[in-house]
């Protein structure tokens, strides 16, 4: 249960990234939830193979290129996931570190079964 309401819970961050956001957009609650899991597989199994695969860039520029990847991945999940559309870089960007800081807050909320 508590998997899916966090599940749900990321949709909505989802969906308000995309009115808040231009150049985001998202057809539907389903679409959401479709982009939600999208985003979640790609956090788990491609962005530590890129981490260790930009280790280096990482180092030179102390960290800040994370912030790329997770840009690129969140277009990434644009492409993957159908109705969720993103449009350019600067979205991407700004969507992936709107998504980042609500994340944090959704992940700090404690539900008990």
């Amino acid at each position: 249960m508590y998997l899916f309401l966090r599940w749900v819970g990321f949709a909505f961050v989802i969906m308000f990234i995309a009115w808040v956001v231009p150049g985001i957009s998202v057809a539907n609650f389903l679409t959401a939830m479709i982009a939600a899991f999208v985003i979640a597989l790609v956090n788990v199994f491609i962005k530590p193979v890129l981490l260790l695969v930009t280790l280096p860039i990482n180092i030179l520029t102390l960290g800040l290129f994370t912030l790329v990847i997770n840009a690129l991945l969140f277009m990434f999940a644009g492409f993957v996931a159908p109705g969720f559309e993103v449009e350019g870089f600067w979205s991407a960007f700004l969507g992936a570190l709107l998504l980042s800081i609500l994340s944090i807050g959704l992940n700090s909320i404690d539900i008990k079964d």
